[in-house]
């Protein structure tokens, strides 16, 4: 039995889906902290709305509950879809996406969404093979 064909256990959809949620979060929170804004709720969740949304959608578009530690194509396609949608969201509300912001968001993004899910399935990958 493979990730790729088993059928995930309700607690590694939450998992994943949790995980995505603060990582996303810690995004939002890591930068208004780098630019000394504040750390408020409302003011992360200001900074984390956009993202949260598109992950929301990628999530939805690669019926990622299916799959939640997969990371190709899964994990690639969430974290472009948070990524882009997320940045075409912040723009269409009224907010910026200068070069440098999205060449960071873009980079932590891949790290924090792909990188749980690489962690997470060789961990699986690993104990299923006991």
């Amino acid at each position: 039995m493979t990730i790729a064909t088993s059928r995930p256990t309700p607690l590694l959809t939450a998992y994943a889906a949790v995980l995505d949620v603060v990582l996303v979060l810690a995004f939002a929170a890591s930068g208004r902290s780098s630019h000394q804004e504040s750390l408020s709720l409302a003011g992360v969740f200001s900074t984390a709305w956009p993202f949260l949304a598109a992950l929301a959608i990628g999530w939805l578009l690669t019926r990622n509950w299916h799959h939640p530690v997969r990371l190709w194509p899964n994990g690639v396609c969430i974290w472009l879809i948070t990524v882009s949608g997320g940045m075409t969201l912040r723009i269409l509300s009224g907010g910026t996406a200068a070069f440098a912001f999205v060449v960071v968001a873009t980079l932590v993004l891949a790290l924090f969404l792909l990188g749980h899910r690489a962690i997470a399935a060789t961990v699986l990958r690993r104990t299923r093979q006991r």
